[in-house]
């Protein structure tokens, strides 16, 4: 396969994702746990993003260009349910970080999903979900004090305006659950189910 053509096929990866995410939320179901067509978009992109991977290592800027790496990204922090593979694409994507064929704010972002689904702190602020009091607030964090100065050495803006911008563009189309405990007790269990947790 050419560089050109691994390029479109993850651009048409991520094309779809954007696509079937967009239809679910346009029916109101998207946010009710992880619907099962989503899940299964994940997972086949996932499965092909592996065999990428072991072809090619990350799928960088000067493989694949800009978006296509771009793309790749959005494959790999959308693998939810894939612990291993998202493990392993994290080491894979700082070490083309380093080399500059990657930008550092996404190995930031997957760095970061992937400490919030282990149960640990984030670093970085990236992930974002409903609190108690119905607020899209940041998952837990390592460091508050330190996150921005943290942030800007990734190329992130401040958590604040971040924050912010995640509420803005929530207001309409998402809800908090409805029973926030019942949910925690959902993700609890879903954690475990994929292995992200024992």
């Amino acid at each position: 396969m050419s560089a050109d053509d691994l390029r479109r096929e993850l651009l048409a990866m991520a094309e779809l994702d954007v696509q079937v995410r967009a239809e679910l939320a346009a029916e109101g179901t998207l946010f009710d746990g992880y619907h099962p067509r989503m899940q299964a978009v994940h997972d086949a992109h996932a499965t092909r993003l592996a065999a990428i991977l072991d072809a090619h290592g990350w799928p960088g800027e000067s493989l694949v260009g800009h978006d296509g790496a771009d793309a790749a990204w959005l494959i790999v922090q959308h693998a939810i349910a894939q612990p291993a593979l998202q493990r392993r694409a994290l080491v894979i994507l700082q070490e083309a970080v380093a080399r500059g064929q990657a930008v550092a704010r996404q190995a930031a972002m997957l760095e970061d999903r992937i400490r919030t689904f282990e149960g640990l702190p984030q670093r970085y602020g990236t992930q974002m979900d409903w609190d108690a009091q119905g607020e899209l607030s940041p998952l837990p964090i390592d460091d508050p004090e330190g996150v921005d100065q943290l942030r800007r050495s990734v190329g992130l803006g401040p958590l604040a305006h971040e924050l912010e911008t995640h509420r803005r563009r929530a207001a309409g189309h998402e809800r908090p659950p409805a029973d926030w405990s019942a949910r925690q007790r959902e993700r609890d269990v879903w954690l475990r189910s994929v292995g992200w947790r024992t």
